[in-house]
């Protein structure tokens, strides 16, 4: 009864199957639910999600994963002036490894990398990321590089040893001479006495010119006004002084002997005496590998063959440190004005303030030599 009133509610004949199929179909379609457009895709959207996922890891990972040191020591990325974008990669791939150099390389050309902006020298350590690396590359903020020339003798070896730590050539830093030091009155063979070894930092691509200007800077800040005081006294310039340490520098690895060394020289030149100074002779002839000094040298016809010529010989005949320029300044008093290699070979000097004693210091040491078989 019941089935046979609903038919007839709706107007069905007990008779009509199809109809009743029908209007089952659509009452089942009106219960279900509508999906979202996320619940038909959402397969889709986890792939996309994970795809995403990974994207940023590997950004991550190619910009921010530090840089590995080789053996926990610091490279350095060298830009010259004028280099090309190709050489620019070539130089970080060389520096950094393939792997490295190539992200940075890319990140620098992000940040809009121009070589000319770069030139320069950038170190490198263990655990700077790709990104920190190329910023920098890319808005030239240079590493200063460390710049020393002790145990330098002439103008001609000082700019070598310049040009192995900068970028400048030494003809380059040896014009810069010619056009700086002349006007701070400087003659060529007085040009040593402008520097003081030291420990300077520069920029790689520091011009030359600046070079200069500022090495002399610290040599006159150096010259202060007690110590150009001590040089009046002494009636010397300070460049004079410079001339008499590095005298004294070439007698002399002492330490403890060069302000002894140093008043010998004074005393020769207060009296008159010809320095008499092998290494004069020694830099006369251009030979610095001179072990004995003979007579053929000693004849050698030269401004700098103090054998032959009175007074102090035109300039410095090396680049006499700061110390030894004070041990000159501050020589202690004492009447000698000969001295001669020990026959010990220590390294140190027997001293005499007349002629029999320096003579006999003098024979021990030929023996020695003779012995030695050194000529």
């Amino acid at each position: 009864m019941i089935r046979s009133t609903i038919f007839a509610k709706h107007g069905f004949r007990q008779n009509n199957p199809l109809k009743f199929t029908a209007l089952a179909t659509q009452t089942k379609r009106k219960k279900k639910k509508k999906q979202s457009w996320g619940q038909r895709h959402s397969l889709g959207l986890l792939i996309g999600a994970i795809a995403i996922f990974v994207a940023v890891c590997s950004a991550i990972g190619f910009v921010f994963i530090p840089y590995s040191a080789k053996d926990g020591k610091s490279e350095w990325i060298y830009i010259p002036k004028g280099i090309s974008t190709n050489a620019v990669k070539d130089s970080m791939k060389h520096s950094l490894g393939s792997s490295m150099g190539t992200r940075v390389y890319i990140i620098w050309k992000l940040f809009g990398g121009n070589s000319d902006v770069s030139q320069g020298a950038y170190k490198v350590s263990g655990g700077q990321s790709a990104l920190n690396i190329s910023k920098r590359i890319a808005r030239g903020r240079q590493t200063p590089v460390d710049v020393r020339f002790n145990g330098t003798r002439t103008i001609k070896q000082l700019s070598e040893r310049i040009a192995s730590q900068l970028q400048c050539t030494p003809d380059e830093f040896q014009r810069a001479c010619d056009e700086v030091l002349p006007d701070s009155g400087f003659s060529r063979p007085n040009f040593p006495a402008a520097f003081i070894p030291d420990s300077y930092e520069f920029y790689w691509s520091a011009s030359p010119a600046n070079v200069v200007r500022r090495l002399l800077d610290y040599r006159n800040r150096f010259w202060s006004k007690e110590r150009r005081s001590k040089a009046a006294s002494l009636g010397l310039t300070p460049s004079q002084v410079a001339t008499i340490a590095s005298i004294v520098e070439e007698e002399t690895a002492k330490a403890d002997e060069k302000p002894k060394v140093a008043r010998l020289y004074l005393n020769r030149l207060k009296k008159g005496i010809k320095l008499q100074a092998d290494p004069t002779v020694k830099f006369a002839t251009g030979d610095f590998t001179l072990r004995r000094i003979t007579g053929k040298h000693l004849a050698i016809e030269s401004p700098y063959n103090t054998y032959k010529v009175n007074g102090l010989p035109p300039g410095p005949i090396r680049i006499p440190a700061a110390a030894t320029i004070d041990a000159v300044l501050n020589a202690p008093k004492h009447d000698y004005i000969y001295m001669c290699a020990k026959e010990d070979f220590s390294g140190y000097h027997n001293f005499a303030s007349d002629y029999a004693t320096h003579m006999a210091n003098a024979r021990r040491y030929q023996a020695e030599l003779n012995r030695r078989g050194i000529r």
